[in-house]
């Protein structure tokens, strides 16, 4: 998993100085009133890696996991996210998804093998979910930065 993890760590260490080049103003605006700003956009990839890492934790723990999914509409409104300071988020996005790296890194290869049910649906491997994290990352990314070109493999595998 050294190669997913680094993956992840390039992805945020090359996106972190166009995070920063936005404007708390500019990462404010909601595209539509019903459209997630830059601000909840980010906001929801820390709920991201914050429910990934329970995921991931709790998989090394046991042969197999039944997970409860989470409501993200309702969590990025209720936290607020887009009167929160744009600094603070992109800090927290990238310590966070530093720290899932490194639970990548070093995880043992005898849990790669692990699975999971999210609501219900799947089965999904450890080692699938903690590839197809830093692609949902990117899948996002790209609605903050569309002008520098990432691309993504992520196709949403969870819901019924």
């Amino acid at each position: 998993m050294q190669a997913t993890a680094q993956h992840l760590r390039q992805t945020i260490d090359y996106i972190l100085p166009f995070l920063r080049a936005i404007t708390d103003e500019e990462a404010s605006i909601k595209p539509l009133p019903h459209k997630w700003s830059k601000k909840e956009i980010l906001g929801h990839l820390i709920d991201s890696a914050c429910n990934n890492q329970q995921k991931f934790v709790r998989m090394m723990a046991q042969p197999h996991l039944d997970f409860v999914g989470y409501a993200q509409d309702f969590w990025v409104s209720e936290q607020h996210y887009n009167q929160a300071s744009w600094t603070e988020l992109i800090d927290l996005w990238y310590a966070y998804n530093q720290h899932i790296a490194h639970i990548i890194e070093f995880v043992n290869p005898d849990f790669l093998q692990n699975t999971i049910t999210i609501n219900g649906v799947g089965l999904f491997k450890l080692e699938f979910i903690m590839q197809d994290y830093a692609e949902h990352l990117k899948h996002h990314l790209k609605a903050i930065l569309p002008e520098i070109g990432l691309t993504s493999t992520f196709a949403n595998v969870y819901s019924a």
